[in-house]
């Protein structure tokens, strides 16, 4: 059965609600996890800012899996080597 145009719409809108409130979820997850890492204490320019994010990204982005290049390297004495929850 073929689906009234009407009901696409109140599909399309309840997914571009769930949509907003993803986005929301994953912009308060990165500000967290900034936040812990210092960045709300810099006072830098938000252009700046975000290339260094856009650039973070690319780093992270391609071959679906693990992207880092070198070994890891060792805890400190005393550092957990558990990961971290995002805050």
């Amino acid at each position: 059965m073929k689906k009234s145009s009407s009901k696409i719409k109140e599909d399309i809108a309840r997914m571009q609600e769930r949509l907003k409130v993803a986005e929301t979820r994953e912009a308060e997850r990165i500000g967290r996890l900034a936040f812990k890492a210092g960045l709300g204490e810099l006072e830098i320019d938000d252009a700046k800012l975000v290339q260094a994010f856009a650039d973070l990204a690319k780093r992270f982005r391609g071959g679906g899996g693990e992207t880092r290049k070198s070994p890891p390297t060792q805890n400190p004495a005393g550092a957990s080597s558990g990961a971290n929850s995002e805050a």
